[in-house]
């Protein structure tokens, strides 16, 4: 009798966590669908404007940025690490982890010094618990990066990077590829390289696309284009750290329901 007891509480229980993990499943079944339409209109903006600057380079003048240069020597490095501020998603803060301490490494080896920059809570406690010491954190970057925010951080970084405080900046965050593949990764945003571009074979073809007629000229575009194009990039990596997040949660809570 007392065993039938036991295996009835056990089956409430059971049903009172699925009734948990079911409505967090629908919460971020519903953020998932908001961070994918900005994540998605942020792309399409930065394809864009990345295209932009490449038509700059096309059109034979000796344009250039001091962010567009790179260093002979790379003696101060920073690494921005983007995790979430809380769990249950599964392997998405553990995978951003492993690449981040692996490239963590991999700059230690190049640079003189490293900066580490860790935006979420589980990254924090996971740097802290591997006793890794982290230069500055970030806990107000939620599942709803705002642009202003995002861009006080870029400005930051530019001006360290014109000013010669910073020689390279890398951003370890999880890319969003399709609702089925997210994807940790690692990119290095300054110096940008977008006036190079990917050699394809289809430069002449470029070229002749990007007949434009640049008023005032095409120096005074890109001192705008140039910071423009990377605070949009420093904020797709946000974006797409927020809707890899919500979709891991979707899944993992789906698999525990």
């Amino acid at each position: 009798m007392a065993k039938a007891r036991v295996l009835d509480k056990r089956r409430k229980s059971v049903k009172n966590i699925r009734k948990i993990t079911r409505t967090m499943e629908l919460i971020a079944t519903a953020r998932f669908k908001k961070a994918m339409d900005r994540a998605t209109a942020a792309t399409a903006y930065t394809a864009r404007i990345t295209q932009l600057v490449k038509d700059l380079a096309t059109t034979g003048l000796e344009v250039s940025h001091p962010l567009l240069e790179g260093r002979e020597q790379t003696k101060r490095s920073v690494l921005l690490v983007l995790t979430a501020n809380r769990g249950l998603c599964g392997g998405y803060n553990s995978a951003a982890l492993r690449l981040a301490t692996k490239k963590r490494q991999e700059l230690l080896e190049l640079s003189e010094s490293l900066q580490l920059y860790v935006s979420g809570k589980r990254g924090i406690n996971g740097f802290r618990f591997r006793k890794i010491e982290i230069n500055e954190s970030f806990t107000h970057f939620d599942d709803q990066p705002r642009f202003d925010e995002v861009e006080l951080l870029a400005n930051r970084y530019m001006n360290a990077y014109v000013t010669g405080q910073i020689d390279r900046l890398d951003v370890v965050h999880t890319q969003f590829i399709s609702t089925a593949r997210q994807q940790a990764v690692a990119e290095t945003l300054l110096p940008l390289d977008s006036l190079g571009g990917d050699d394809d074979g289809d430069s002449d073809d470029t070229a002749r696309e990007s007949m434009y007629e640049f008023l005032p000229s095409a120096e005074s575009i890109l001192q705008e284009v140039v910071p423009t194009s990377f605070k949009v990039k420093l904020f797709k990596c946000f974006l797409d750290a927020a809707v890899s997040e919500q979709i891991s949660r979707m899944v993992a809570m789906k698999s525990a329901t």
